[in-house]
């Protein structure tokens, strides 16, 4: 029966759907900011996967760093027990770029995993029990990280969740007085994503990093989306001054291989080897391809210098989005929202890009806005096509 259906009648029939509408889109092949369908049309990427194609698609450097390590070995045991190459040298090369009190790497499978690890760690090592997240904040959909969301439409059919967790709202210093004695963490993404890129100001981060520090709170920074060069520096806190007590990273870390991270000073993570021993377990967490691919892709970001070329190519685009319907463009770097009207209209002229070529996207928390998250590789050429089409698209319904 099998050979009698197309495979997106397969897929349709077999594989789990999150949507009663799916895009659909059969590729064959990706090479750098291009995906190419069955019948050899080149669509640009213009939301790397959702963040995760920093690099584009295809790097050769990646491609043999994961080759050669699949001939030396894949999974050997589970995460922290055996001495393995490519986690060792991963971590190292990542601590390197990272501020001194970031110490240690906790290697998982994705953002929503580390994003688990992290609440427990800052439960763990301070005692408490209260956390403290911003509204329409996205970390993840597993349960742990499902109660740090600040949008009820998500969570609502699956409570009960966690307990103790309180919403702030983002950017707004007067709410960091409800971070108290009592707080273990607040969790909180540098710029907010799905929330349609929401830049918080500069005053604020170092606010509520100077609160963290008056009531002993561990201030874990979400940079599952935002790190890896896509605002313009390695890591997104570095525009603020600040340094977070865990980082979490995912998404672009692994080079397009699965991979993601909790990163902390010593004293922290060490709370998670006793009372109970093995605080913290993963099977597949730091698995040696993934590393090794994740090692390649940090060394090209940058020997290739790929993030100095970020905030010009971000002045492009600001120059050639413009339209009487954009409402608004909201980011840093090649972090961007386009605002329109309404979902409505906004899907059609996602629709029409599609059509015309362009994948872009909306946001979960902000549906009238547009994704703009290309590979950092995106030529000046590639950035005049991909507007070009995203303006045709907006003219042509409004």
């Amino acid at each position: 029966m099998g050979d009698m259906l197309t495979l997106r009648q397969l897929f349709l029939a077999n594989n789990a759907q999150t949507t009663s509408f799916p895009l659909l889109l059969e590729f064959e092949r990706a090479e750098g900011v291009h995906l190419y369908d069955l019948a050899g049309k080149a669509y640009i990427d213009l939301i790397s996967g959702i963040g995760v194609s920093s690099l584009g698609h295809g790097n050769q450097k990646i491609i043999d760093a994961i080759k050669t390590q699949v001939d030396k070995y894949m999974h050997l045991m589970v995460y922290g027990e055996y001495v393995q190459t490519p986690q060792v040298r991963f971590a190292e090369k990542l601590l390197s770029t990272l501020p001194h009190n970031m110490q240690s790497v906790y290697f998982v499978n994705s953002g929503a995993e580390a994003v688990e690890g992290a609440l427990k760690l800052a439960k763990r090592y301070t005692g408490r029990q209260q956390i403290i997240a911003c509204k329409n904040s996205y970390h993840g959909s597993t349960h742990g990280a499902l109660s740090v969301m600040g949008n009820e439409d998500f969570k609502q059919a699956y409570r009960p969740l966690l307990p103790g967790v309180s919403f702030i709202r983002f950017n707004k210093t007067e709410d960091l007085q409800l971070i108290t004695e009592n707080t273990a963490c607040i969790i909180i993404e540098t710029i907010q994503g799905e929330a349609g890129i929401r830049v918080p100001d500069h005053l604020y981060m170092q606010a509520l990093r100077k609160r963290c520090n008056e009531t002993g709170t561990l201030l874990i920074l979400d940079e599952i989306q935002a790190a890896m060069g896509r605002t313009g520096k390695l890591f997104a806190f570095e525009h603020y001054g600040i340094a977070p007590d865990i980082l979490l990273l995912a998404k672009a870390l692994g080079g397009g291989m699965p991979v993601g991270a909790f990163v902390s000073s010593n004293q922290i993570m060490d709370s998670l080897k006793e009372n109970p021993i093995l605080g913290h377990i993963t099977t597949f967490g730091g698995h040696p391809v993934c590393c090794a691919a994740g090692l390649a892709a940090l060394e090209v970001l940058l020997d290739e210098n790929l993030i100095a070329a970020v905030a010009e190519k971000e002045a492009l685009m600001r120059s050639l989005l413009i339209h009487p319907a954009i409402k608004q463009i909201r980011g840093k770097g090649l972090m961007l929202a386009i605002e329109l009207d309404s979902f409505d209209i906004n899907k059609k002229i996602i629709d029409r890009c599609i059509a015309n070529g362009v994948i872009t996207d909306w946001f979960l928390h902000c549906d009238n806005s547009m994704r703009i998250a290309p590979p950092l590789i995106i030529t000046p050429d590639e950035i005049k096509k991909a507007c070009f089409v995203i303006i045709e698209a907006i003219s042509f319904y409004c």
